[in-house]
């Protein structure tokens, strides 16, 4: 799958959320990127399918805001093209990890988003 076929499926998987549920973002991008560069200290051989980097909605608070950078959604498109043998596959991991990654912008942590079945 080229880089501009998956972009169209992460627009599409985009496109399928609520209006209402994208509405309530806030200061967010989102971004496709090949692969997770690990961090020092972390396992060399960490892959992730999404990351969520900034402040859940449920941390802000009065004095947050000012100056802040957009919260950011990174989707790997390396790691779930890896796991995915079908273009199907793929629409279906893109969304999963889209809504995974919101998720956590909404101060659902990973705990919970596995017992509500989107870990």
């Amino acid at each position: 799958m080229t880089e501009d076929e998956f972009e169209l499926v992460a627009e599409r998987a985009l496109g399928q959320l609520p209006a209402a549920l994208l509405s309530m973002m806030e200061n967010v991008a989102i971004f496709i990127e090949d692969a997770y560069t690990p961090l020092p200290g972390e396992d060399p051989d960490t892959k992730l399918l999404g990351l969520y980097e900034g402040t859940a909605l449920t941390d802000r608070d009065s004095g947050w805001g000012a100056g802040a950078m957009p919260d950011r959604i990174t989707i790997y498109k390396d790691a779930i093209l890896e796991i995915c043998s079908t273009e199907k596959q793929v629409e279906e991991e893109v969304g999963i990890t889209i809504v995974h990654e919101i998720a956590h912008h909404f101060g659902i942590d990973d705990d919970r988003l596995h017992q509500l079945g989107w870990g």
